[in-house]
């Protein structure tokens, strides 16, 4: 057995309700990260619950609705480097019970149903990337790789 500690990064899940064509997103207000952006309902995983669990509670938390699990369905990961190293695991609902409501204004300041195909410049750009990878079927990416890569290289004499 090695006294070598196991390497460990976040996890979060991140919520695609869908309206039709038509993606719920949130504006970020008040948190200290990407503020003024929009982006989909969303946090970290708690420890000891399941992945769609996390996004029901989430659901919940952020938009006052419930979902069933078996109207949670997983549509893609994403390895993320930012500051840190990630894993994003995205899902997608189009079913729910109540209605939708900013139940958290201290960190959103507005919701809005936007055409995937037309989404806001103003978004957090891995959300975004994530929304098109669903639109066009693609389950996995790596997002913040090559920046980071960059910004290495760029120190570099």
């Amino acid at each position: 057995m090695s006294d070598k500690k196991r390497f460990t990064m976040p996890v979060a899940v991140h919520l695609f309700l869908l309206k039709g064509n038509e993606v719920l997103l949130l504006r970020r207000y008040n948190t200290g990260y990407e503020d003024g952006k929009y982006s989909v309902p969303a946090g970290h995983m708690d420890g000891n619950e399941e992945v769609k669990h996390a996004a029901i509670r989430e659901a919940r938390e952020e938009c006052g609705i419930d979902l069933a699990e078996e109207d949670v369905q997983v549509a893609g990961v994403m390895h993320r480097r930012s500051s840190d190293e990630r894993i994003d695991f995205f899902l997608v609902a189009s079913k729910w019970s109540g209605e939708i409501t900013n139940t958290e204004p201290d960190k959103c300041d507005e919701l809005i149903w936007v055409d995937m195909q037309r989404l806001p410049e103003n978004m957090i750009p891995y959300v975004r990337q994530a929304i098109t990878n669903y639109r066009d079927g693609k389950w996995f990416d790596s997002f913040g790789w090559r920046e980071a890569a960059d910004q290495v290289h760029a120190k570099q004499p």
